[in-house]
């Protein structure tokens, strides 16, 4: 099943034609709409899209330089290129797909199609992590791979009880399934692990909070 995916929409405003924004919402995606390029890039960081659709004919401009300033900053989300019938912006656009003017929403949501994320069928989600317990694979913003089966466990645990502090003891023993918990060292070292694989900065967590003394608390955003 796909889930409702996040469109960050660059797109100008023109009388002479409508736009994409409304089609998009009223089809159940999450879209945020900028008027710039420099404004698409800021917003990169603070809403993590799905998929990147620069509407370049709207801009007036080939979006050469703007599909080059956001494929620098996010490598690996798809973006949709949207050109008049008669732009030239080159070979290498840095974008998925080119569409040309004029077409239907229709024919955008078809080209859409393929970069939908997946909602997997046993999967748990929490503010912007997905993971997936039946593959261990686990998504976070840009960030994708696969965990071993304790990572995962100690991930599910974790994201069971998002905002609480679980206790260094009371988490190893989950994890571990055992009662003895006299040396937790092993649990620190998979937190590190953990946090490589969904952190931006694994040294200045934002999601996987140590509290000294006590143990760990997932924060999320909603």
């Amino acid at each position: 099943m796909q889930r409702n995916a996040k469109i960050l929409l660059v797109e100008g405003k023109r009388n002479d034609r409508t736009s994409f924004y409304g089609g998009l919402t009223a089809k159940n995606f999450q879209v945020r709409s900028v008027l710039s390029g420099s404004a698409g890039v800021k917003l990169l960081h603070e809403f993590y899209p799905d998929i990147i659709i620069v509407d370049a004919a709207s801009l007036r401009t080939s979006g050469k330089r703007i599909a080059a300033a956001l494929r620098e900053q996010a490598q690996r989300i798809p973006m949709i290129l949207i050109l008049e019938l008669d732009a030239d912006p080159g070979n290498d656009t840095g974008s998925d797909v080119v569409l040309r003017m004029p077409f239907t929403l229709q024919k955008l949501l078809n080209r859409l199609k393929p970069f939908l994320p997946m909602e997997p069928k046993n999967g748990l989600t929490v503010g912007h992590i997905l993971l997936d317990l039946d593959t261990r694979s686990v998504r976070c913003n840009e960030h994708q791979g696969q965990l071993t089966p304790r990572l995962a466990a100690l991930l599910k645990a974790l994201m069971d009880q998002p905002g609480q502090v679980i206790g260094r003891e009371a988490l190893f023993s989950h994890v571990w399934e055992t009662e003895y918990t006299g040396d937790t060292r092993t649990l620190d070292v998979h937190v590190s692990w953990l946090r490589r694989a969904i952190e931006d900065d694994p040294r200045h967590p934002r999601y996987i909070k140590t509290v000294r003394g006590v143990g760990y608390r997932l924060d999320t955003e909603t």
